[in-house]
């Protein structure tokens, strides 16, 4: 990373996280990968705040687990391409707070690496995926506000239409688009030596 690049990179070793990259797999909305490689990057400013949201999950007695961060445009086309609903996708001409490395998409997970149920699974599109739906189980709904107070005491803030999302609030960040460096663009494959 350059001095005046703003993205970090996240990984088990450096967070003690979970990741599943869903959109380096086919596990995904589109339906196939959208990154070529797992990277997960998050603006430096949000990188801050996950740890503390790492240690608020400690104590609670769990872990958390990424599903995306910081997303490049081109992924960000895709994935509005896709879209059975353009509600839960930013428009790419505008952007979104992925494309400025300051989103999160994440979970909770048990000691034995389980998910907690949330009532939906990640990127579910509908209804149920709202905060504070009362369709889902009460567990689910503990499992939902325990991972807001998780992620709000550490300084994000939720929308609410997407459990699994968080991002920083106020500050508008700029769009971290052509001026990615090649080893840490996702949409880049990484070449062997």
């Amino acid at each position: 990373m350059t001095t005046d690049h703003p993205l970090i990179l996240i990984s088990p070793e450096t967070h003690d996280v979970l990741l599943d990259l869903l959109y380096a797999t086919p596990r995904n909305i589109a339906g196939r990968p959208i990154y070529a490689r797992e990277l997960c990057l998050l603006h430096h400013e949000a990188e801050r705040c996950l740890r503390e949201a790492v240690q608020n999950a400690a104590l609670a007695g769990y872990r958390l687990k990424i599903f995306d961060a910081f997303r490049p445009h081109e992924a960000q086309v895709l994935l509005w391409d896709s879209a059975p609903d353009k509600l839960y996708v930013a428009d790419p001409a505008i952007g979104s707070n992925h494309t400025r490395g300051t989103a999160i998409d994440l979970t909770l997970v048990d000691a034995q690496g389980e998910e907690l149920d949330m009532g939906t699974g990640f990127d579910d599109m509908t209804l149920l995926s709202h905060h504070f739906n009362e369709q889902v189980s009460a567990s689910a709904q503990a499992n939902r506000l325990l991972l807001l107070r998780i992620m709000t005491d550490a300084g994000f803030e939720h929308i609410a239409h997407e459990w699994w999302h968080y991002a920083l609030p106020g500050k508008h960040y700029p769009l971290i688009n052509h001026q990615l460096p090649d080893h840490m663009n996702p949409m880049r494959p990484q070449f062997q030596a």
